[in-house]
């Protein structure tokens, strides 16, 4: 084979896949295989028939001519003694002999039935037994008994040259049947040293197909995925420009190359994403530095809006309780206004620091008994519990790790709108319970007052969203807007429960432990101390 010829054969080796491979060698395999189990049945089925022939045949047509020649001996020595004696019980061994005779002939033919030539030996005995039968057994042992047969005597020397006829065939026949035996006995001993021979090549065959199959897995399937392994590890440990090495059948290569193919795309694909990372860092850091300073500008404006509107609130009350009456009834309804509008304006601002500051003051997480906080809650609402009647009970509430102060926050605005949102002429029932759910914590908090209706199930946590006007419910609009803050800092949700038709139920979770430890104010220390002032 010349260079370009094994050239040519390697590249086309080197376009089979690992199917192809697999298929061949297993074809290969099973033909190999077939032709020894093929070899094994043969020697199995060789083996067999020799030794059911030998056992079946050989040595049962040996023994029944050995009986048919004892049998023949008994006929003889009866006949003769009759013949020489008269006396009836010499007939009773050749009688025996008779029936032995039948017997013997009955099983040699069937024992000899595919042999033509020891047929022919049987004929041979058969011709020679009846012989010396018809001329001299049966007439002599049809003479009377009670003295010596006259015919006896007379046919002694024909008789006996009939039965050495017998005699001869017998022998001829038992030597025959005896070499045949030997013979059979010969090529068992040389089929079975054979079917050895072939099942030890069996089994070394199978060895070195054992042995080529798990070289030809190594080399052509294991060997390229360890390499292929140690080229992905190369890379899950940071190496991103280590090239993968195409190695193995076709299929391992193309799935080495589009392997290598993603990591080239990774590799651009990272170099992008940090080009974009170091982007929103910038951008993290100018928003962090904004967001500071808008908290900054909102404490300092919310500082600088108290002290006027104090002025504004104190001098319109001190109008009215100085002038209220003077004037006319308009004069005292505008003074009513203004005095109305600053008090709002209090509460809202004073709401509004409340609301910003959820999450980011109030961020002490720690060993909170819910039962506790929920106590010190309906003692600071103790006065419009009275006036209302309110009636409240609450299932064992679980103890958090959480910011008691927001908890409680979240307590009272709950509670305070069952309240206040109660039914004319109803005192409130409101039931609180906790139950474990997965790995957060389900409460709820029902009561039988006005209801929400189902339209409204969203709005109402959103800020100043008010669903009924200031005169008839007190309020700014920020309470609930405060519970969704509160639960959502702690790592749940808070909805309404559309399918409760009696009132309000409020379903909100919380988790055991704070999602993520909340890091320290980015507020500048300027805007603290004013917060503290606004405080």
């Amino acid at each position: 084979m010349t260079g370009d010829e094994k050239q040519s054969r390697r590249r086309g080796l080197s376009t089979w896949t690992t199917r192809r491979w697999l298929r061949v060698g297993v074809a290969a395999s099973l033909a190999v295989l077939a032709l020894l189990g093929v070899a094994g049945a043969w020697v199995l089925g060789r083996t067999q028939s020799i030794s059911d022939d030998l056992v079946d045949v050989r040595s049962p047509a040996l023994t029944s001519a050995i009986r048919l020649e004892s049998a023949m001996l008994n006929q003889e020595t009866g006949i003769r003694g009759y013949g020489l004696t008269g006396t009836p019980d010499f007939l009773t061994p050749y009688r025996q002999g008779l029936t032995e005779e039948k017997t013997n002939f009955a099983q040699l033919t069937e024992l000899l039935h595919d042999d033509r030539a020891g047929l022919k030996d049987l004929k041979t005995v058969r011709d020679a037994v009846t012989k010396w039968q018809e001329r001299f057994a049966r007439p002599v042992a049809a003479q009377p008994s009670g003295s010596p047969s006259r015919l006896a005597t007379e046919r002694a020397a024909e008789g006996k040259r009939a039965f050495d006829d017998v005699r001869a065939a017998l022998s001829s026949q038992q030597e025959r049947l005896r070499a045949e035996r030997l013979n059979a006995r010969d090529d068992l001993m040389a089929t079975t040293a054979l079917r050895n021979w072939v099942f030890s090549a069996i089994a070394a065959v199978i060895v070195v197909l054992t042995a080529l199959i798990f070289e030809g897995l190594r080399r052509g399937i294991n060997r390229p995925l360890e390499r292929l392994g140690a080229d992905a590890r190369a890379i899950s440990g940071g190496d991103f420009d280590h090239p993968i090495t195409l190695t193995g059948p076709l299929d391992l290569r193309r799935l080495s190359g589009e392997i290598d193919f993603m990591r080239q795309r990774l590799v651009r694909e990272l170099a992008f994403s940090e080009e974009t990372r170091l982007r929103l860092d910038a951008q993290a850091a100018d928003l962090q530095r904004s967001n500071a300073e808008l908290e900054q500008f909102a404490y300092v404006a919310s500082h600088d809006l108290q002290e006027p509107l104090r002025k504004v609130s104190s001098f319109t009350q001190l109008l009215q309780r100085r002038y209220g009456g003077q004037l006319d009834s308009r004069a005292d309804q505008y003074i009513d206004f203004a005095v109305d509008g600053a008090n709002r304006m209090q509460t809202l601002i004073n709401d509004l620091l409340d609301f910003s500051r959820v999450g980011r003051l109030h961020n002490a997480h720690q060993s909170v008994d819910l039962d506790k906080v929920l106590e010190r809650t309906l003692s600071s609402l103790s006065v419009a519990i009275e006036e209302s009647g309110a009636v409240i009970t609450h299932d064992p509430l679980p103890t958090l790790v959480a910011d008691p102060t927001q908890l409680g926050m979240l307590w009272q605005n709950l509670i305070g709108n069952a309240v206040k949102f109660r039914r004319p002429g109803e005192a409130p029932k409101i039931h609180i319970t906790a139950a474990r759910e997965g790995e957060l914590w389900r409460f709820t908090v029902t009561d039988n007052g006005i209801g929400i209706a189902p339209e409204y199930a969203d709005k109402i946590f959103v800020i100043f969203q008010r669903l009924h006007t200031k005169d008839a419910y007190s309020g700014s609009g920020i309470g609930l807007a405060m519970c969704k803050k509160i639960v959502e800092f702690h790592g749940g949700t808070i909805n309404v429960d559309p399918e409760y038709h009696d009132g309000a139920r409020i379903v909100f979770t919380l988790a055991p432990e704070p999602p993520e430890s909340p890091g320290p104010s980015t507020m500048p220390e300027a805007t603290r101390s004013v917060t503290e002032q606004a405080r």
